[in-house]
């Protein structure tokens, strides 16, 4: 087979070309069918395969992902439950409106209980949160350390939430031989907001 050969083709009588150029003629042929035919049909196939494969994965991955939720789902269940007594044990320990005077009571109450002398006890202005309100209360209190230990300790151990805060003692006066000593703190209290109370602060959720 030589190069003149290709050169001196007659379309007309291919039947009679040798046998090897009958053979690069029709691999040549058979080349440019399969590139018409990738570019034009296989490509967007394979392209639309591969989309087809990457989404399937994705499905795949959701799936894995849904199915350990529900594996878990009960014990989801189960911690809410228990999320919801604690939340419900805490709640306990916040006082309605109508109980606020009964846990003023006590806190003075502890005070004059281990000997101590109040010169100020100030209930101050409420702060509304989300669903609980914080009373700020003003103290000042004389009496020996041991006394007023105690009376932080009693404080800490009402049935309800009372927290001292910015608490400074020091002696009464500089000269001072008695031992006592003066404790000024502000002490903060919270109560629960009652359904009325709350609906005033959403109104967008009355029914």
């Amino acid at each position: 087979m030589k190069l003149e050969d290709f050169n001196n083709i007659d379309l007309k009588s291919v039947g009679t070309l040798p046998f090897s150029v009958k053979a690069v003629l029709l691999g040549f042929l058979a080349a440019v069918l399969i590139g018409v035919g990738y570019w034009f049909l296989w490509s967007p196939a394979i392209d639309e395969l591969n989309q087809s494969v990457a989404k399937e994965k994705e499905l795949r991955d959701v799936f894995v992902v849904k199915k350990s939720q529900a594996v878990k789902i009960e014990a989801y269940r189960q911690q809410m439950v228990e999320i919801e007594k604690t939340f419900g044990a805490l709640l306990k320990q916040l006082p309605d409106k109508s109980e606020m005077d009964g846990l003023l009571t006590d806190i003075n109450q502890a005070g004059l209980g281990r000997g101590l002398e109040f010169e100020l006890f100030k209930p101050g202005q409420e702060t509304i949160a989300e669903f609980y309100a914080e009373m700020p209360i003003q103290i000042k209190v004389l009496g020996s350390f041991h006394d007023l230990g105690a009376f932080a300790t009693d404080v800490s151990k009402l049935p309800r939430i009372v927290t001292l805060n910015n608490v400074v003692i020091q002696p009464i006066t500089r000269d001072a031989k008695d031992g006592r000593l003066v404790l000024e703190a502000v002490a903060k209290t919270y109560r629960y907001l009652d359904s009325s109370e709350i609906a005033a602060r959403n109104p967008a959720k009355k029914v």
